[in-house]
């Protein structure tokens, strides 16, 4: 039934956008038949609105993998600098939290864990929309940050990095096997706001996959079982997005450098000071208003990443409107 109800609702809009094509068009012919300038040049624009839209749709239509349709899961991990190193955290936090609300995407908080002076040491979100999964994949890696700390006295420029980790949140058709006796449960008290109960319980829940290595954690809930249960399904998609890497890195070897995240293999930096720039390293995306960027205007670049990958490296395009 949902695939039903998403391949009625492409179809649907692809009617609706031939329609608005084709009145877009009529307008044009009649408005230069009565030398119409002002209509000519709403139609006109009407006509680079939908080719914008076209070129999006292009993209969008390529979202076929098996879990590109799915909710997904972002988790942000501050790296080595401290508090200025947390502060960016938080920042990507928010940034991805702006991208989803900006695509009337559902967002919660999984898990935040607080810096020690401010930020976030670690943070998951959860985000849950119609290829959610598919268009946050890309910004899975390191991101730098360069800028004057304003935790710093004398104003020096610093440089700060952070990981993102996206993975897709796998339905009730998707059967992952996970032995208990091969992770570690640990409970614990819950960071940050929340009030009385979920400050003085020991509700968190941290669960290690021990032959992986993966270690995922859930405090959104006050009850432990509920957060436990959220944690078993977070492993458990971690763990089938691992064997998805697998399996590309296998079809494409050149894919699987792709999937390394340390330091020194940032896929975007971030230019706060001395001039204002975000660049992707990958595919040669710029924008020169960080701020709007990092309010959750992301959309150009993961465009941009999915047409160099989906395409092998070149560049999708649409015919220019006359």
């Amino acid at each position: 039934m949902r695939e039903r109800t998403e391949l009625e609702d492409r179809l649907g809009s692809i009617k609706r956008f031939d329609n608005e094509l084709e009145d877009a068009v009529t307008l044009v012919e009649l408005a230069e038949a009565e030398e119409d300038s002002a209509t000519e040049k709403e139609a006109i624009d009407q006509l680079k609105s939908l080719k914008v839209e076209a070129e999006r749709r292009q993209i969008e239509a390529l979202l076929s993998g098996e879990v590109d349709s799915n909710d997904t899961y972002v988790e942000v991990h501050a790296g080595a600098g401290g508090t200025e190193s947390c502060d960016w955290a938080r920042m990507l936090f928010r940034m991805y939290a702006r991208w989803a609300e900006r695509h009337k995407f559902k967002v919660e908080i999984i898990e935040e864990t607080a810096g020690d002076e401010a930020g976030l040491k670690s943070g998951t979100l959860l985000v849950k929309g119609h290829n959610a999964h598919g268009w946050a994949k890309t910004e899975s890696g390191v991101h730098r940050l360069v800028r004057i700390s304003p935790f710093d006295s004398n104003a020096r420029r610093h440089t700060s990095f952070a990981s993102v980790w996206v993975y897709p949140v796998i339905d009730d058709k998707i059967d992952i096997d996970v032995k208990e006796s091969d992770c570690r449960i640990d409970t614990y008290r819950s960071s940050g706001a929340g009030g009385q109960h979920i400050n003085t319980t020991d509700s968190a829940v941290r669960i290690t996959h021990i032959p992986s290595g993966i270690v995922v954690a859930c405090q959104g809930e006050r009850s432990q079982h509920k957060n436990k249960a959220t944690a078993w399904n977070m492993l458990r998609a971690r763990l089938y997005e691992q064997e998805l890497e697998r399996r590309e890195a296998a079809a494409n070897a050149t894919e699987a450098s792709k999937t390394e995240i340390g330091w020194g293999h940032q896929i975007r930096s971030y230019v706060l000071q001395p001039y204002q720039l975000v660049k992707d390293l990958r595919t040669g995306a710029t924008s020169g208003t960080p701020d709007d960027v990092l309010d959750g205007d992301l959309d150009p670049f993961m465009e941009a990443a999915l047409a160099q990958k989906l395409s092998g490296g070149a560049p999708i395009a649409v015919e220019d409107v006359d």
